[in-house]
């Protein structure tokens, strides 16, 4: 290779090593300082001292800035749909997706240097392609887990806040009482509606707020049939009930069409792997004898 062309791929790896680290080192200097400063004397965190503990270095604010905003809109839709990860905030996001896409870039321009044909240079564009929307393709993949997680965990938390509504609770009590001894996702979104309605957010925007969040169709379903209650004066601890058996019977179903596609799914997995081997052992040794009673073998 040139050696004029090695080393400004040497500098390129080199700068983007450095980029990394500006990025994901973590906030400078100054800002250590007033981190520091917010942390003293405090026992709880607050609004305020979690989102200056988010913040990032000014190379990912300013990559944050320059995003164009359909992109930015698509990756804080992604972000709040895996449940806003306190270690991985948007404008690290961010950078690491276009830390990722220059890297993508430098394997292109290595591959289409080593192999000088159109074929690496589509396969450098499918892995710049990949690299650059990893991020997307991790938050949406947390996302669908996510969503699964609470659609299982709803029927039990109902069935909880119905016992807790059923032994003398008001329905905020029980929510509140099912959100901090449980475990879980929806447990956490529960504990996040009942601090929306603290300061302040009207009932029925702080659940509309929690079906927005969690984007689960149950959610959804149960946060309407509470506010119904609510408006027509119906009992709600007959409403948990009702969603819990509804919900439960649902997951009995979905269970039950699973299995039912199991023996569908195994008939590829069957005919392109199994049954081959078992025609090799099986018809094989007679093949062999028959070409030799033919004379086909010597």
């Amino acid at each position: 290779m040139n050696p004029v062309v090695f080393l400004a791929i040497l500098l390129v790896f080199v700068g983007l090593g450095l980029l990394w680290w500006l990025v994901l080192a973590g906030p400078a200097s100054g800002r250590k300082q007033v981190l520091s400063n917010l942390k003293r004397d405090l026992d709880k965190p607050t609004d305020l001292r979690a989102a200056a503990e988010q913040a990032n270095s000014d190379l990912a604010e300013a990559l944050l800035r320059r995003t164009p905003p359909a992109m930015l809109k698509n990756i804080t839709k992604l972000w709040a749909s895996a449940g806003r990860p306190e270690k991985w905030p948007v404008d690290r996001l961010v950078s690491m997706k276009f830390l990722l896409g220059l890297v993508g870039l430098m394997a292109m321009f290595w591959m289409v240097l080593s192999a000088k044909d159109m074929r690496s240079v589509l396969f450098g564009i499918a892995i710049t392609a990949v690299l650059f929307f990893l991020p997307e393709i991790l938050l949406y993949n947390t996302g669908m887990k996510r969503r699964a997680a609470i659609g299982l965990q709803l029927p039990d938390i109902l069935d909880q806040m119905s016992i807790a509504v059923n032994a003398g609770l008001g329905f905020d009590a029980a929510m509140s009482r099912v959100a901090k001894n449980g475990r879980g996702e929806l447990a956490n979104e529960l504990v996040r509606t009942m601090q929306d309605i603290q300061v302040g957010m009207t009932r029925r925007d702080a659940y509309d707020d929690l079906s927005a969040r969690t984007g689960v169709d149950k959610v959804e379903r149960f946060v309407r049939a509470v506010v119904q209650g609510e408006t027509y004066g119906i009992a709600l601890s007959d409403v948990l009930q009702a969603q819990a058996d509804e919900l439960r019977l649902e997951r009995r179903q979905d269970a039950e069409r699973r299995a039912m596609q199991i023996p569908v799914k195994v008939i590829f997995p069957l005919l392109l792997f199994i049954m081959p081997a078992m025609f090799v052992v099986v018809i094989g040794p007679g093949v062999i004898q028959a070409m030799k009673s033919f004379g086909v073998l010597g």
